[in-house]
């Protein structure tokens, strides 16, 4: 990992390259933020708080990676001077993880590299998304690939239903949007959180992404946690979930779901403390963490079988 400044890759494990099981894929990728800057350094900051993660993992009931193969891949570098050219790219690297065997975990880097994933992919695909923007507007600031219309050009690129949950900034236009489009499922921040039925809300929201069928691609803005937790990201809002929110979600999608692949994003290295990398990085390491357990639940399966 010495060529991007690193000494080991994520969670400090020994860089896998021969038929990984999960590949971290760190991009940099930085060109419509539209308040707070410095996601391009978001995915070093996260790989090296990583190294400061337990590798125990609850629900694998293992240290990480429990016998299995993890590769963390080069920095995605780009040498094209447009967005364009810059989104085609993200999208053919997408496109090349999703025809290798390994569980692709993208680290951004702005929002805006949820299109080109999801363009790369080329299948009917399902977006879960955590989250404290709706990400639906048509365009902001005359661009429509700007990170505030990630969702909106997701579902343009392929995805077929988009599940968000968080969400507690937005316009009109995204409000009309959520209201109107019967592909779009939203659970608002201020439900989840209402003092009598906030409760209610969040299990409709486990219950209801857990009946999703088809590919899903798990989409993290660490925004969408609460500003307390990752007060460093791009556009932090008060109100957020909390990181047990976060883990349930993920938890859940692993368990009953055809996850394909996963994001975090929005990641800006913070000064003074570690903690918004540190949880990003947390979040990482779940995603992995639910994936092994899934990984061995289908060998020791097929093993049982034979």
């Amino acid at each position: 990992m010495d060529e991007d400044g690193l000494q080991s890759g994520f969670l400090g494990l020994q860089n896998e390259d021969d038929n990984p099981d999960i590949a971290i894929i760190p991009v940099p990728y930085e060109l419509t933020t539209s308040y707070g800057h410095g996601t391009i350094n978001g995915p070093k900051s996260c790989i090296e708080a990583s190294w400061q993660v337990e590798l125990f993992d609850d629900k694998l009931e293992d240290e990480i990676p429990a016998g299995f193969k993890i590769h963390t891949a080069p920095f995605w570098e780009t040498d094209k001077g447009t967005l364009a050219g810059q989104l085609d790219e993200i999208a053919q690297l997408a496109k090349d993880w999703h025809q290798d065997n390994a569980f692709p975990i993208f680290i951004g880097g702005e929002h805006g590299i949820l299109p080109p994933i999801i363009r790369g992919f080329g299948d009917d695909i399902t977006v879960i998304q955590i989250d404290a923007h709706a990400d639906l507007r048509s365009q902001l600031d005359g661009e429509k690939y700007s990170h505030a219309c990630a969702a909106a050009r997701a579902m343009d690129e392929g995805a077929v239903a988009l599940f968000q949950a968080g969400i507690r900034a937005y316009s009109k236009e995204e409000f009309e949007r959520i209201k109107k489009d019967e592909n779009i499922h939203t659970w608002f921040a201020r439900d989840i959180f209402h003092h009598t039925e906030g409760s209610n809300h969040w299990n409709n929201w486990l219950e209801s992404i857990a009946l999703i069928r088809g590919p899903v691609h798990l989409s993290i803005d660490i925004d969408g946690l609460d500003g307390s937790l990752v007060p460093a990201t791009g556009t932090p809002v008060p109100g957020g979930i909390t990181y047990w929110h976060a883990v349930q979600t993920i938890e859940t999608a692993f368990e009953n779901l055809n996850v394909v692949s996963a994001d975090v994003n929005e990641i800006v290295p913070q000064r003074d403390t570690p903690l918004t990398q540190f949880t990003a990085a947390m979040l990482v390491t779940k995603i992995i963490g639910c994936k092994l357990n899934q990984l061995r639940n289908s060998t020791e399966s097929s093993n049982n079988q034979t």
